[in-house]
């Protein structure tokens, strides 16, 4: 065969742009069809948040006044601008952009990251890709399906935001909802790259988080450094982007094309990339063994795989609780003479002080925060099992209930780690005594338990649904946030476990809710493990 008809076979054999995507829209379907539980909750939660805040805001600050006050002390409040970012108008929409704008983009990101990793790395990791790759599906369908799935949640996400925003003007709605619809979108062809560089769809989802947190702290340190967005370290950011995006004052169209425009050209690299590897492979290869240290039990080969996540939100927990003890002051003196500001803090964190109340508010986000910590370890189970690494496992000397209390011996004795490292670095930022802080957060463990027990018996028991953990997470999340600035009842706020326990520091401490609490998680947990002991495992 001559040179000209080699060349002509090779490109009469490469596939087509078409052909590389065909299959999508079943796939796209398929993506829908299984996440029809964690899209609407999260999207849910996202906008609920959002929607919620101008009636909020409204209750605190009731006045032209009261807002143009609440501006003039946040241009001087540095710690609380670090949190929330500068404000740009007195307004209830812009405020609302204010308040939980950063808050807002960075659920949609961890929602597209979670939907674009499930559905091209997951996929590819527990062997289903190879499967679906066998049929006429293109080489490109798969990422293209998972990227339409993210642009549903947000489109949806930005659809919900739009409407409800518009009544504080329709301009302003339109930028703010684009805005976190496109961050969203950003950090989900973000996730569609480090997927192609890793084996693994764990640290993909890590490694797509650890940019989403670094973005977080560029932002964080550039808004503390000035009051109008314009340091180069928020510019450096996505969340800074959505900031200066200037929803309800004077909108700065320009900076959505930014974000389109980075969206799109990462996108074009996730597809460049996913079209010159094999299916399974990476960029990044894992490296073969020997493995170092001891792997002899089910408990250290837990840890061996559960180690960076702990690390990671090990550190994440005592920068969190720094940041929040250093605005600690800060916050008290925002609040100042506003009585409903200070009966949301008090609701959140009890009837003490004004300080020691929100520190407790600030205690407990941390112990709504740590339930997302606690699933994701308890299903980092039914990832073994779905992917098939759990079956050689067992088929040795190792039986069902040992190697389930490896990761959750990690799951919950590492709750007990990262709420212990929390109360650290609240009592560094803060520099009061670390005792009773320490104790604050402790008393937050038992309900985070409930919280990991009621996935354990999500896997035991109906294995197909423990995608609905993350819809029980992301509820006790919503209630805990939302739910004192809405004044919802207190049978409502009680429907979480959060909602029981004693307001610390500064409240009066009471063991029965804490032991009862601990109770309920340890039943979860033998009713889950009983489950798991009957039942088939899945593949």
């Amino acid at each position: 065969m001559t040179a000209t008809a080699s060349a002509a076979a090779s490109v009469a054999a490469r596939p087509r742009g078409s052909e590389q995507l065909a299959g999508t829209g079943t796939l796209l379907r398929f993506a829908l069809r299984r996440d029809r539980v964690m899209i609407p909750v999260w999207v849910g939660v996202t906008a609920l948040m959002v929607l919620s805040m101008p009636g909020t805001i409204e209750g605190l600050y009731g006045t032209a006044a009261d807002r143009a006050g609440l501006v003039r002390q946040m241009e001087t409040n540095s710690s609380l601008r670090a949190m929330t970012g500068p404000v740009f108008a007195d307004s209830l929409g812009g405020l609302t952009a204010w308040r939980v704008g950063v808050y807002a983009a960075a659920l949609a990101a961890v929602t597209s990251l979670l939907i674009v990793v499930r559905h091209t790395r997951d996929e590819e990791e527990s062997g289903r890709q190879e499967l679906v790759a066998s049929g006429m599906v293109g080489r490109r369908a798969p990422l293209s399906a998972a990227l339409l799935a993210a642009a549903v949640a947000n489109g949806v996400l930005a659809v919900l935001v739009t409407a409800g925003l518009a009544g504080h003007g329709a301009a302003g709605a339109v930028a703010f909802g684009l805005g976190v619809a496109g961050v969203g979108m950003l950090f989900a062809t973000t996730a569609a790259i480090v997927a192609q560089f890793t084996e693994s769809a764990r640290l993909a989802r890590g490694l797509t988080a650890a940019v989403l947190g670094g973005a977080f702290v560029l932002r964080a340190a550039g808004d503390s450094a000035t009051n109008d967005g314009s340091s180069p370290l928020t510019w450096l950011s996505p969340l800074g982007w959505l900031e200066n995006v200037r929803a309800f004052a004077a909108e700065r169209w320009w900076v959505l094309l930014l974000i389109g425009g980075a969206t799109v050209a990462q996108g074009l690299l996730a597809y460049a990339l996913a079209g010159r590897r094999d299916l399974g492979m990476s960029f990044l290869p894992t490296r073969p063994g020997p493995a170092r240290g001891r792997l002899g039990t089910a408990g250290a080969l837990a840890w061996r795989l559960q180690r960076g996540s702990v690390f990671g939100w090990s550190v994440g927990f005592f920068l969190a609780g720094a940041v929040y003890g250093a605005m600690t002051e800060g916050a008290a003196d925002l609040v100042g003479d506003n009585e409903q500001a200070r009966a949301v803090i008090e609701r959140m964190g009890g009837q003490a002080g004004l300080t020691d109340a929100f520190v407790s508010a600030m205690v407990g986000m941390l112990g709504l925060i740590a339930a997302l910590y606690v699933v994701a370890s308890v299903l980092r189970l039914a990832g073994e099992e779905t992917s098939g690494r759990a079956e050689p496992v067992l088929a040795g000397a190792v039986g069902r209930l040992r190697w389930a209390a490896g990761h959750l011996v990690i799951a919950f004795g590492g709750t007990v780690l990262v709420m212990l490292l929390a109360g650290l670095g609240f009592a560094a930022g803060y520099g009061e005594d670390v005792g009773p802080i320490l104790g604050a957060c402790l008393v937050q463990v038992p309900a985070v338990w409930v919280v990991g027990g009621a996935a354990v018996l999500l896997h035991g028991l109906l294995p197909r649904a423990t995608a609905a953990a993350w819809g029980l997470a992301g509820a006790v999340l919503l209630l805990g946030w939302v739910g004192p600035a809405l004044d919802l009842p207190q049978a409502v706020l009680d429907v979480s476990p959060f909602g029981h326990l004693p307001k610390l520091p500064g409240g009066e401490m009471s063991w029965p809710p804490v032991l009862v609490s601990a109770l309920i998680a340890a039943v979860l947990v033998g009713a889950g493990l009983a489950g798991l002991r009957r039942r088939d495992m899945t593949a």
